[in-house]
């Protein structure tokens, strides 16, 4: 028998699935407005997912972030990394993963993706040069469609791909409409100026040379969507030797127009909602 005054306690990993008061299946939310399932390591999974959705964050700032415990934010990052929800960037910390693109296109609801694969191929056709789509995803941006060249030299970058943002072209895209804030803390390790990117808002396409590597250049424009925010860039990509050392002037009307087709399809199916 214990007495009044025991409290007893279970494990950690015990109390993440144990539903606690304010976390019963008849109350949703808390005087904060958080969201409760009645599961508590879904919950307390989802405030990490929440956390990194502003951009990637060390397990401290995880653990100010959510009010987890520093333990249980630790697995909990740790287990979405093994299943590539969660990835780490080139500075260990922890952001968003591909598999939610990868998702989305599995279930057919991601509008761009829909109309990006006949858009890719005609600019595989007519430049005869691999051609990808990207995402920003915190301090990466994630591949979500390619179609690649089928012989010969090629720039070869699967879907699902991290590449960083500090270089090559959709980067300079992805980051040249951003607000100030995002826009300075973007070019503290970037390859490229704030020079090139007013000159990249002015003229509304990218070129890289042997900026993301040796001996690739690459063309990229923004894809907009209903509200003229940039949620992603088109690109093709492939060797100097065969695309020039001014790969712009030659293959930008191209790339600008396969951007403003997918936005123009966006902006229908937004509007046909």
């Amino acid at each position: 028998m214990t007495s009044s005054n025991t409290r007893i306690t279970m494990p950690e990993s015990q109390q993440d699935d144990a539903a606690t008061p304010a976390e019963n299946p008849y109350q949703t939310t808390t005087e904060n407005n958080e969201i409760h399932s009645g599961v508590g390591v879904l919950d307390k999974t989802v405030k990490i997912l929440d956390a990194l959705e502003s951009g990637p964050a060390t397990l401290g700032q995880l653990v100010a972030a959510t009010g987890l415990a520093r333990p249980t934010a630790h697995r909990l990052a740790i287990a979405l990394e093994r299943h590539r929800f969660v990835l780490r960037d080139q500075h260990g910390r922890f952001v968003l993963g591909s598999r939610f693109a990868e998702l989305a296109a599995a279930a057919g609801e991601d509008r761009l993706l829909t109309a990006a694969g006949p858009i890719l191929q005609t600019l595989l056709d007519r430049t005869g040069e691999s051609a990808q789509i990207y995402r920003r995803q915190g301090d990466q941006r994630v591949c979500i469609a390619a179609v690649e060249r089928a012989s010969g030299l090629r720039d070869s970058i699967p879907v699902g791909a991290m590449l960083s943002m500090e270089a090559g072209s959709a980067a300079q895209i992805l980051l040249a409409w951003e607000d100030s804030e995002r826009l300075h803390q973007g070019l503290r390790h970037a390859k490229f100026t704030a020079a090139k990117l007013s000159a990249v808002r002015k003229r509304g396409w990218a070129e890289s040379v042997n900026e993301r590597d040796e001996g690739v250049c690459s063309i990229s424009a923004p894809i907009r969507n209903a509200s003229g925010q940039v949620i992603a860039a088109i690109s093709i990509s492939g060797p100097n030797g065969r695309m020039g050392v001014n790969p712009g002037r030659r293959y930008a009307p191209l790339v600008m127009a396969a951007g403003k087709y997918l936005t123009e399809a966006l902006i229908k199916a937004s509007a046909g909602r």
